[in-house]
């Protein structure tokens, strides 16, 4: 969508705290032995408590409150009763929702407890990533070029990018124009983000995968070759300058 008003700058500063303070206080709430069930479930607590309604599932049926992959899960996991969380678990928790007919996305991965498998570096990445790319955004800038800054920022750390998963517009549903804003640079894509616009932007930082394929069901997505990945996301505004994080009090860069 396009700010239009300050109404509507209002409406999605409600729903990303929403979704913000449900995100952080989700990570919080983590610990070893819980399902993600259980996780979920004091998610769906969280948004009800704002008064805002799933994203995933009013738009998709999706079976759960929010979107909570493990491991080799690279996005959409499932919440589920036998998914028990471990000590060095990497996390990632999506949430999004609506609220007064406005929606808003974001996300983030963590290491839970010891980093045994040694995954903080990617971790690390991600979110530095993430961070440089949104600074760059304002209006008149080309989508693919912060695809690049994502690519290159992903390399300089020994890393790769998920190639078919992307952040999109956002505000009046979940997914809008532009819908494939990549972690690469995809020349053939003209578009330029155009200021007063909504967008969530999102990283899929891996280990050894460049496509996310469907795995053990409708929903739960991995890595074509293995390994890990990690998301982190903000729903911001584009402007002349620096652009609004609506989700800054997610405090995923913290």
């Amino acid at each position: 969508m396009s700010i239009s008003s300050d109404e509507e700058l209002e409406g999605m500063k409600a729903v990303s705290k929403a979704v913000g303070e449900t995100l952080k206080e989700m990570r919080a709430y983590a610990k070893v032995g819980m399902s993600t069930h259980e996780l979920d479930e004091y998610g769906g607590e969280l948004l009800k408590k704002y008064g805002a309604k799933s994203a995933p599932y009013e738009s998709y049926e999706f079976p759960g409150w929010t979107c909570i992959s493990v491991n080799e899960v690279v996005a959409h996991g499932t919440p589920s009763k036998e998914i028990i969380l471990k000590e060095g678990d990497l996390v990632n928790v999506d949430v999004s929702a609506e609220l007064n007919g406005f929606w808003s996305d974001n996300g983030g991965s963590f290491v839970l407890g010891e980093d045994i498998h040694k995954l903080q570096p990617l971790v690390d990445a991600s979110k530095k990533i993430l961070f440089d790319a949104i600074s760059k955004i304002k209006g008149g800038v080309k989508i693919s070029d912060v695809g690049l800054i994502m690519e290159s920022g992903a390399k300089k750390a020994g890393f790769k990018v998920i190639r078919n998963l992307a952040g999109h517009g956002v505000g009046r549903s979940l997914h809008e124009e532009p819908e494939d804003i990549l972690n690469y640079r995809d020349k053939s894509n003209k578009q330029r983000f155009r200021k007063n616009s909504v967008v969530a932007i999102e990283t899929f930082i891996s280990t050894d995968s460049k496509y996310a394929v469907e795995s053990g069901g409708e929903w739960n997505l991995v890595g074509d070759k293995g390994g890990f990945v990690t998301q982190h996301e903000h729903t911001i505004v584009v402007t002349d300058g620096e652009p609004l994080i609506l989700t800054a009090c997610n405090e995923i860069w913290n």
